[in-house]
């Protein structure tokens, strides 16, 4: 999208009250009659005040100055000289989105000017140079912003020293031995150890791959496996093979180097004041943090600058809801108008919760709109036996069949107390234990989460 408003820069503000003379106009109001403009939006621009965009254009065009050169522009952001591997990465993810928007746009300018060419009608043509002139003016506003990225990446590129290069894994391993093959205390993060869920993630995909991005809401218990299917969501399509299991299915995306995934815990205390919320979600978009970083500018700088696809995963909404008075309906009335009209299709959110987004809105005293566009809803309960299955045999010791029929039926499918019986069982055959002791073990460890067992 382009920008909502340019102004004169003070440099050129006496030569273009100069060219308003030079072209003929004795006043500022007889050159506002000939525009078919107010006679305010002509002062605004001769003295060097913000007016439309696109009038900022045509009264350039008019007195006969280049648009470009007199437009004020706003001091770029210094890069470093360097970047790690992840900020390259972002880079040339929001390079791609925005080349993808200005290839968009340049065809649509074609069509436009292939139309004017065979187009007879006074009106339909009066029409057709107007969206002509809205479609160059954007183009013109995506270019310089692609150039300075490549050139961001050009630099980084030939500034690395030669014996000092650090690379810094997106997905950093773990350092201190062995991982773990069952995990019961922490949500998953590597698709390699997440099992099931199949019907949900094609779901969620489907909505998430086609333009516009549409909303989704998971629900579920406390410790269902919520926060775990978040994380994969995000980092499935771009895991490397040699990280995931054979087979595992990860090709949910046409494009997926285009999407840039938010994970957002309102368990942080840095996420639960609007401002630090609002700074967190400009850099991992990359984008310049405006001074102060309120909800104006926020709408400003995401609005202008979203040219790809994004999703916000929203985690334990609820804690913001309940403890974060700053998350007041005003801003969640701000999220909805991102995601609804101001981003082109390219923002989606799907945000974790224990009951409907409507209801917990309700039941905290909240009346945003955003709580009603969550158009799919998924409900996580029990894996699917097939699933089930596949987690207990991804044991690095192989159970035996009665093992296996016997964690199914005590954990009635349910993925966190697959972990903590397959962990117990695990931990016996590694000590080489024959007793069946590990079972009652089992059952002691699970017994805080029985509610999971409750229909």
């Amino acid at each position: 999208m382009m920008a909502r408003s340019l102004r004169v820069a003070p440099e050129y503000i006496e030569r273009v009250k100069l060219a308003l003379g030079r072209n003929g106009y004795p006043s500022h109001q007889s050159l506002a009659t000939h525009m078919q403009l107010s006679l305010s939006t002509v002062k605004n621009f001769l003295t060097g005040k913000p007016v439309d965009y696109l009038d900022f254009v045509e009264l350039s065009q008019k007195l006969g100055l280049d648009w470009r050169e007199i437009a004020y522009k706003e001091p770029e952001p210094q890069l470093p000289l360097t970047l790690s591997t992840e900020q390259q990465f972002r880079l040339e993810r929001r390079r791609d989105g925005l080349q993808q928007a200005w290839n968009i746009q340049h065809e649509k300018v074609e069509r436009i000017r292939q139309e004017l060419v065979i187009e007879t009608g006074t009106t339909n043509k009066l029409q057709l140079e107007h969206q002509l002139k809205q479609g160059e003016a954007e183009l013109a506003n995506l270019e310089p912003k692609l150039e300075q990225i490549e050139a961001a990446l050009q630099l980084a590129q030939t500034q690395i020293p030669e014996n000092n290069v650090q690379v810094s894994s997106l997905r950093p391993q773990p350092t201190n031995g062995e991982v773990s093959p069952f995990i019961t205390g922490a949500p998953i993060t590597q698709p390699r150890y997440f099992f099931g869920r199949e019907k949900e993630l094609k779901r969620l995909f489907s909505l998430l791959k086609r333009h516009p991005l549409q909303n989704a809401a998971i629900i579920g218990k406390k410790r269902s496996g919520k926060t775990s299917l978040l994380h994969y969501l995000k980092n499935i399509t771009t895991t490397p093979a040699e990280q995931m299991r054979p087979a595992q299915k990860s090709d949910w995306l046409p494009h997926p180097e285009n999407y840039c995934w938010i994970f957002v815990d309102l368990q942080d205390a840095r996420m639960q004041s609007r401002e630090g919320l609002l700074k967190y979600i400009l850099e991992s978009l990359k984008m310049q943090v405006p001074t102060p970083c309120d909800l104006d500018r926020f709408m400003d700088v995401v609005s202008d600058n979203l040219h790809f696809p994004t999703v916000i995963l929203l985690d334990e909404i609820s804690v913001g809801l309940e403890r974060c008075p700053e998350l007041d309906d005003r801003f969640w009335e701000c999220f909805r108008s991102l995601a609804t009209n101001n981003t082109g299709g390219n923002l989606a959110f799907v945000l974790a919760t224990p009951e409907s987004p409507i209801d917990m809105a309700r039941n905290t005293g909240h009346s945003s709109p955003f709580f009603n566009i969550f158009g799919y809803t998924a409900y996580l309960g029990a894996l699917t036996e097939t699933e089930a299955r596949e987690l207990i045999v991804s044991s690095p010791i192989p159970f035996t069949d009665e093992d296996v029929e016997w964690i199914l039926r005590q954990s009635c499918c349910w993925p966190l107390l697959l972990q903590i019986l397959c962990t117990e069982r695990l931990f016996s055959l590694e000590q080489g234990e024959t007793d069946d002791n590990w079972r009652e073990e089992g059952l002691r460890q699970i017994k805080p989460f029985a509610d999971l067992l409750d229909s």
